[in-house]
């Protein structure tokens, strides 16, 4: 009682927001980013502050997607054009690495002041897809991927991991294309056909569907089913857990 097809084998996770309660930590460290550099930008350019929003602007823009590609996406509907710099720019620097690596640092410190949380829900899903003989690999376009799955204790139930490192050694593209999902398939041995996509964010649900993946389940935790669905969620729940309590898909 998996709530899943037939031909699924496998399960792809996305962590953030789908197996570990960081997309709050993601938000506010994203959120502190972007203000204090649109509050510097305005008063260089006496423009009025417009600030980062941690509702609208966080689900468009940057959530699911690659650290630097989004600062890219979210300064791009801005209207603002900074230079690319290089991975090693400080923190300080006004250049999309620079406040790519500026969100990075404020991320670790919110984590180490609050660590990592477990969905209950999905703890329960990921005991029984072991138990049930699934395949299983997490997916996520952070770069702290294995710190966050080993804080949160997950490295014996998650057999494979592609993260923002894997992707950017490997020249995969990020969520919404769907090269991650793809890798983490390919590492499990089965077809994107016989896995399962599990995603909160649009770009990430985008990309299950992109990649022709057997079943693409959509998680809402913020009120955004129906555009969920939109992306391609063959069906939304609102945790994990509810698909333990389905013997059909979108019973």
């Amino acid at each position: 009682m998996l709530g899943l097809p037939e031909h699924v084998t496998a399960c792809l996770f996305d962590l953030d927001g789908v197996l570990t309660q960081t997309a709050r930590v993601h938000n506010a460290a994203w959120t502190t980013t972007f203000d204090d550099f649109l509050r510097r930008r305005a008063a260089d350019t006496d423009e009025p502050f417009q600030p980062f929003d941690p509702d609208e602007d966080y689900r468009r823009y940057v959530d699911g997607r690659p650290r630097y590609d989004g600062v890219r996406t979210f300064l791009a509907s801005r209207d603002i054009v900074l230079p690319e710099g290089t991975p090693d720019d400080p923190p300080e620097a006004d250049t999309v690495h620079g406040i790519g690596n500026c969100k990075n640092i404020r991320l670790l410190q919110e984590l180490r002041t609050h660590g990592v949380d477990v969905y209950p829900g999905s703890m329960r899903y990921l005991k029984a897809a072991t138990a049930a003989g699934l395949r299983r690999a997490v997916v996520t376009a952070s770069a702290n991927g294995r710190e966050v799955v080993a804080a949160a204790g997950l490295e014996e139930l998650l057999e494979v991991r592609v993260d923002g490192l894997v992707a950017r050694s490997e020249k995969l593209r990020g969520k919404p294309e769907p090269d991650t999902f793809l890798a983490g398939a390919e590492r499990l041995g089965v077809a994107p056909g016989n896995a399962a996509v599990f995603e909160d964010a649009l770009a990430g649900v985008a990309a299950g569907r992109a990649g022709k993946f057997g079943y693409v389940v959509g998680v809402d935790r913020v009120g955004q089913a129906k555009a969920l669905s939109a992306q391609g969620a063959d069906h939304v729940v609102r945790d994990l857990a509810e698909l333990l309590e389905n013997r059909e898909p979108g019973a």
